[in-house]
């Protein structure tokens, strides 16, 4: 879009990048007169302002000259760092003079402005260029093919690159190569161009167009490749810009033909080399992809040609144009609105008559009011494609499994042939930030995968560095080891050995052997003489009233006398001689009235109340209430007693008995609760808290498993996400494989669903569970042993099916159908290769072909003719494994059978079958294995019995042929749009085309570039047919059928027939008939 404008005839030059603010400085142009026929000549320098919105320049210096100008450049010669303007303003003159201007003293109104002049050329000076790398040094072409090497430094002796020209013609245009400093290149309008070399003082070599109507108007080189330059024809019969390469300067690299008349400037942007500047006598002013050919943007101009145009090298997005019109105009190829532009000319025009009254009314005008157009286009569109210049230097971007992908955008040119192909590389780095948890998550997987659980434990025991952590990995071994309980105990001081030496030590015995024999003897003592006689007292008292009691048989009388005269011993005796019903009456009694320190735990053992005990302890208790479960608890009540204390810990303890927690969910085997707890009791935040958890619920799990023999694959909520993330670290660190085996398999968590499913991408794995639906047909693998499932749909009309029996199985008789499925027996080990059950859509008519292994028996009855062999027919590669097709395939489709060796029935085994949807029955044939490896044959299917029946005594052997899908390899990602693009111009060409004829070529033309593909799958064809082959698929997309036709003729004239007879005699048909049908 436009952003400035200057009403001046006049050359231009922009101020150089060091330069801030940016100037633009105009000299009146040789050879135009203005609308005034004024014959005055001026140097102005005008500031670009971008901050104001109206299209006027700020003038900032005016310098009246004698001199009219063909040429005005800007050189940074003696710049000041500091960006003060400096530099020097060269003028080319129309009399042979060169004049240097003082910009700075021309801004500050100085009248001595000129630094130097000379007037050494002949005839107008009307090429002039600055050279890059020393900027004291100046060249200037004018007529007779005079060229001078000017040095700022010593201006008064010019240097000449070398003897004239000959014959002596104008020299147009002049330019400095700009990657090597020796190097300058000059045009005339005759068509050639020369390059010089000042090392050596002459031309080394001269470029120019064949056609003899090239007439160079422009010249300039490429901004980053050192042999390439581009030039400009102004010729209305040529106007073209060919781009020439000097490594092979016989033909140009590549014409660009986008201005319908001749061209009269170029310019070449520094800052992107894919943009070229071009103006014309068609009135356009186009930017262009010199590698391409494409025009990127099309400036929105007059009809008024443009004689000159320029890049501002501070700002490259913006650019001038000068017009024959007498207008220069600043535009800016990034695009914008035009809104705001269009309102300040509004209220300019009506500031202009603000309070004005011509007609004497005493009332001003009313505002002026711009009609409204009902479809505004005030939005100017940029570039096709993003300039370099806010392309990012450089670029990072993590991506899933740790990967660090980063570029710069530097590009590295790879020579091939007679084109340079730029590539921008990237990198992908494996980032590793967690070095030690990787190291830990490694051992933890060898120990699962060893078995080593023991081992792993007492190595945590020894390098734990708090009691807790000690505890808990004691704990988890113990559960690894033989009677884990007693194991138990012991961690929580419970030793039998110990027990018993405090037991000796208390009653007083040295020796324990000789507790039992001296207890003994002192029980015998104790016992009443048999011999003698005893009282048997009927009084009154007590001793009385229990007497009576025990003669009447009345034990619950007598228990309760006794207990009435806390007789307790004598109430328990008589209890147990009294039944077991009273002997627990007798107990509760007992324990009711007892008050020791004791009673509530004897009362609990004695009743078997173990819930009492974990439910009502005292908390500081609770390694005592374990204790007692561990002893006492039975294995059913054991996990849910332990779970009941650990909850209590958890939830009425203080800190440090919530950690102990831990220990009970360990003995219970409970993962969910020990991963609650230690996610309340630790900092998750940190990958290595999360792998000490990590490490214990995955032994806790395997503890499990091999104790309570309990399904571990339940999996809780909050486990699963500790898992989740778990699998999230080893992914962000590149253990993808390692990540997959953490991740739980069974549940339905969305994110862990998600996250399985990158995780297998990332490995390049098909994704567990996931079925393809776009073919309700799609074959399914039988389990061993077990039938597949039935692919169909319930609303689909009966189909023909076929199941396939292992070897060494029978089907079962025709007509007998079982609804559901049932395990059939089996009475051989399966093959290598399971079979396979898929149901099939009616056949699709096709050429059969019938044929026979080497080996097989003859068929004995209904064998069909053999048809007529089709041209294109490619007779199968053998095979040693019973694969079937998929059912979408058009051969599984037009699958037929053929009768073979009449075989009985076996009695002895029947299958039942699978039933469809709708109530039909699936009917089997046997399929046994091929013994040879080689297909067996085909026939025509069988249409006088029922779907799948034997014919006769005859079993029909079904086997499908390998197809193309099975055996040949993928495109690369890379070539896959030549594939797309042929593809898609065919059809584009079978959908325009009228004549059979046509149409049969382009359909043998689709069957023979199967050849190029499959020379893409192999990567067997050349990188400048692979090159070509993508320039002539861009040619494609841009419709440009003619390049296309063009870069198939060097293709074919530069490469090995051999190579490119299969495919390349079709895509010239191809192109030719997308070319004639204008698709």
């Amino acid at each position: 879009m436009k952003l400035k404008e200057i009403d001046r005839t006049a050359m231009q030059a922009w101020s150089p990048a060091q330069n801030h603010p940016i100037y633009l400085a105009t000299g009146t142009s040789a050879q135009q007169l203005d609308a005034t026929f004024s014959t005055n000549a001026s140097l102005e320098i005008f500031e670009l302002d971008l901050s104001d919105p109206s299209l006027d320049m700020k003038s900032c210096a005016t310098f009246s000259s004698s001199h009219r100008y063909h040429k005005l450049i800007w050189g940074p010669h003696k710049m000041d760092p500091k960006g003060d303007v400096s530099g020097v303003l060269i003028a080319g003159g129309e009399n042979g003079n060169i004049i240097l201007y003082d910009p700075s003293k021309i801004i500050a109104g100085d009248k001595e402005v000129v630094i130097a002049q000379k007037d050494k050329h002949t005839g107008p000076v009307r090429a002039l260029d600055v050279n890059i790398f020393q900027t004291n040094l100046v060249a200037s072409g004018a007529n007779e093919s005079e060229i001078y090497i000017w040095d700022l430094n010593n201006f008064a002796t010019p240097m000449t690159p070398g003897a004239k020209t000959q014959p002596p013609e104008d020299i147009s245009c002049i330019a400095w190569n700009r990657q090597v400093q020796h190097i300058l290149a000059s045009a005339s309008p005759s068509g050639r161009a020369t390059v010089w070399d000042l090392r050596k003082n002459e031309p080394i070599i001269k470029v120019s167009d064949h056609s003899n109507r090239m007439h160079c108007s422009g010249l300039a080189w490429h901004p980053d490749v050192a042999t390439q330059m581009v030039l400009a024809s102004e010729d209305d019969r040529l106007p073209v810009i060919q781009m020439w390469d000097l490594r092979f300067a016989s033909s140009p690299l590549r014409v660009l033909e986008n201005h319908a008349r001749g061209i009269l400037a170029i310019a070449w942007s520094m800052a992107d080399p894919e943009l070229l500047l071009s103006c014309g006598k068609d009135a356009k002013i186009l930017c262009s992809n010199p590698n391409t050919g494409e025009v990127l943007y099309e400036l929105p101009t007059n009809t008024q040609w443009c004689f000159d145009i320029q890049w501002c090298p501070r700002n490259p997005a913006v650019l001038s144009a000068a017009s024959f019109d007498g207008r220069i105009s600043v535009y800016s190829i990034m695009g914008g609105s035009i809104d705001g532009l269009r309102q300040k000319q509004v209220d300019k025009l009506s500031s202009s008559f603000g309070n004005l009254d011509p007609f004497g009314t005493g009332q001003p005008l009313p505002p002026l009011q711009i009609p409204q157009q009902t479809a505004q286009h005030s939005i100017v569109l940029p570039l096709k494609k993003p300039p370099k210049w806010i392309r990012r230097p450089v670029g990072a971007s993590f991506s899933f499994g740790g990967k660090l992908v980063t570029f710069e955008n530097v590009a590295v040119q790879v020579q091939q042939g007679a084109e340079q192909q730029r590539r921008q590389p990237v990198f992908i780095s494996q980032v590793v930030t967690e070095k030690d948890f990787l190291s830990r998550s490694e051992q933890l997987q060898h120990v699962v995968q060893s078995q080593g659980f023991i081992s792993y434990c007492q190595k945590k025991i020894d390098a734990s560095q708090t009691e807790f952590e000690k505890n808990v990995w004691s704990f988890l071994k113990v559960n690894f080891e033989e009677d884990s309980r007693g194991k138990y105990l012991e961690l929580l001081g419970y030793r039998k050995e110990d027990l018993g030496k405090k037991i000796a030590l208390a009653l007083n015995r040295v020796d324990g052997s000789n507790v039992r024999i001296k207890e003994e003897k002192q029980e015998c003592d104790f016992l009443p003489s048999a011999g003698g006689t005893f009282n048997i007292s009927v009084s009154g008292d007590i001793d009385g009233l229990i007497t009576r009691a025990l003669l009447t048989g009345n034990f619950e009388s007598a228990v309760d006398l006794c207990l009435h005269d806390n007789r307790m011993a004598d109430a328990i005796i008589l209890a147990i001689a009294g039944g077991q019903e009273l002997l627990a009456q007798t107990q509760k009694k007992y324990f009711a009235k007892s008050q020791s320190k004791i009673t509530r735990l004897i009362t609990a053992v004695v009743m078997k109340n173990w819930k009492e005990i974990v439910e009502s302890c005292d908390l500081k208790n609770w390694k005592e209430a374990l204790a007692a479960v561990l002893t006492y608890a039975k294995p059913d009540e054991f996990s849910s007693l332990c779970d009941v204390l650990g909850a209590r810990l958890e939830s009425e303890g203080d800190s440090l008995l919530r950690t102990q927690a831990c220990l009970c969910y360990i003995c219970a085997g409970n993962v969910e609760r020990l991963v609650a707890c230690w996610t309340k009791a630790q900092d998750g935040g940190n990958p290595l808290s999360l792998q000490d958890l990590i490490e214990k619920v995955v032994i806790l799990r395997k503890a499990v498993q091999l104790t309570q023999a309990l399904d571990t694959n339940t999996v809780g909520a909050l486990l699963a996400e500790k898992m989740s993330q778990y699998a999230s670290l080893l992914a962000a660190q590149g253990s993808i494989a390692a990540a997959l085996a953490f991740l739980p398999d069974n549940t339905n968590q969305p994110n862990i669903v998600q996250l399985r499913d990158r995780l297998c991408r990332a490995q390049g794995k098909p994704v567990p569970g996931q079925e393809s639906s776009k073919n309700p047909y799609e074959r399914q693998p039988l389990s061993k042993g077990r039938p597949g499932p039935v692919a169909g749909h319930p609303q689909m009309p009966r189909v023909q099916t076929q199941q396939y029996y292992p070897h060494g199985e029978n089907p079962p008789p025709p007509g007998f159908i079982m609804h559901g499925n049932v395990i059939p027996n089996t009475t051989a080990p399966l093959p290598t290769s399971p079979g396979h059950m898929h149901s099939q859509l009616p056949p699709y008519p096709q050429p059969q072909r019938p044929q026979n292994g080497w080996n097989d028996p003859p068929a004995l009855n209904r064998v069909p003719k053999k048809k007529k062999m089709p041209e294109n027919f490619m007779p199968p590669v053998p095979i040693t494994s019973p694969i079937m097709n998929p059912s979408g395939d058009s051969q599984s489709q037009g699958l037929q059978q053929q009768p073979s060796t009449p075989g009985p029935l076996s009695s002895h085994a029947s299958f039942p079958q699978p039933h469809l949807a709708g109530g039909q029955p699936f009917h089997g044939v046997q399929q046994p294995l091929a013994q040879t490896g080689m297909p067996p044959p085909f026939s025509k299917p069988n249409t006088e019995g029922a779907p799948g029946a034997p014919i006769g005594n005859t079993i029909q052997h079904v086997q499908a042929l390998p197809t193309e899908k099975i055996t040949k390899k993928p495109i690369p990602d890379e070539h896959l749009i030549l594939k797309t693009t042929f593809e898609d111009l065919i059809q584009r060409c079978l959908s325009s085309a009228t004549d059979p004829q046509t149409k049969r070529k382009l359909d043998d033309a689709s069957k023979r570039l199967e050849f190029l593909y499959d020379k893409l799958r192999e990567q067997t064809l050349s990188p400048t047919i692979i090159n070509g082959l993508h320039t002539i698929a861009r040619s494609i997309e841009t419709r440009n059928y003619s390049e296309g036709l063009s870069v198939h003729t060097h293709i074919v004239s530069t490469s090995n027939f051999s190579e490119t007879s299969a495919f390349m005699p079709v895509l010239k048909v191809v192109l030719s008939q997308a070319s004639k049908l204008g698709v």
